[in-house]
Order: C-alpha cells, then sequence, then structure tokens
C-alpha cells in the first residue's frame, strides 16, 4: 500500500532549501509527485506531495523533520479520494482595481455558490496608463454540477464595476 504526504514549508529563502527536500525525500523512498513554491518577502514557502510505501512512510517523516533547523514543516498524512466525482473544473482570470477585501470577497462569492479553490495565484502590479495598483488573479476552480457559468461569472462581475472576469 502507498501512503500519501502533503508537505508545506517556510523558512528563509536561500539556495539549496529544495535540493534538501528532494534529497531527504528521494534518499527515504518517497516520491515527490507536485508541488507548489514561491519565494514570498524574502521567505521560502512551498506545499508539495509525496507517495511513500505505507513500510516507510514513519522513517520518511522522522527523516523530513529532521529538517527543522532550515524549515517550518507541517506533515499530514492524507486519504487520496479515488472516488468519480461529478464537478467541473474551471480557470478564472481576472483583473481589476486593487482594494482592501477583494480576496475575501472573491472566495465568499465562490463559497456561496459552492464552488471550491483548487489553486489560486494573485498579485498586484501597477496599472499601465495610471499606475494604479490592479489586482491579478488566476485559479482552478472545481464547480459543482449544475451551475451556470454564466451564473457565476455574473456573481464574480457584480463584486465591482472595474472587476473583469473570464472563465475557461
Amino acid at each position: 500500500m502507498t501512503t500519501y504526504l502533503v508537505l508545506t514549508a517556510i523558512g528563509d529563502d536561500k539556495p539549496g532549501l529544495v535540493e534538501s527536500l528532494a534529497q531527504t525525500i528521494a534518499s527515504n523512498a518517497g516520491n515527490w509527485l507536485e508541488s507548489n513554491m514561491s519565494q514570498l518577502a524574502g521567505k521560502f514557502a512551498g506545499v508539495l506531495r509525496v507517495s511513500v510505501n505505507d513500510q516507510d512512510a514513519d522513517r520518511l517523516i522522522d527523516a523530513l523533520e529532521g529538517l527543522s533547523d532550515h524549515l517550518t514543516l507541517v506533515i499530514e498524512r492524507v486519504d487520496i479520494d479515488e472516488t468519480h466525482n461529478t464537478e467541473q473544473t474551471v480557470e478564472l482570470n481576472l483583473i481589476g482595481n486593487d482594494r482592501a477585501g477583494i480576496v475575501q470577497e472573491i472566495s465568499h462569492a465562490l463559497a456561496k455558490l459552492s464552488v471550491n479553490v483548487e489553486k489560486l495565484t494573485s498579485e498586484c502590479a501597477p496599472a499601465p496608463m495610471s499606475g494604479d495598483a490592479l489586482f491579478k488573479a488566476s485559479a482552478l476552480l472545481k464547480v459543482p454540477e449544475g451551475l451556470d457559468l454564466e451564473d457565476l461569472q455574473s456573481e464574480l462581475e457584480g463584486l465591482a464595476d472595474d472587476l473583469i472576469v473570464e472563465l475557461q
């Protein structure tokens, strides 16, 4: 059988952090399946999923916990749900004037429609002509069966006059 682990890692950004994670995983019979890592405000932050044979899981977890001098790690064992679901995957691209609370407003609108956020990336960048701050977001969403994408788009566009929403 296989054990799946989801790790969150944060630490001061410096060369070699990803390599030390990768080496620890590989040398303890783990398989790096997927990850999302970034440098934010001088910190390394990452989330990754690893698989390992059940008999090697505790050894891998112990080895990963040994990296605590460089990284703060949270390690969770997870069950992989193999059941088929009827949710539709949708890509969201959104741009609008930045303001405090915009992520909360967007996430509230999505939750109200039972839409799950699988992946979210966002940034603030200066507008080309005015230099005002623009909020840009890209997300991978799981939309429940029966939800009309036009309703989702209308809900999001209703948050602000200047919000441009594209769903694919």
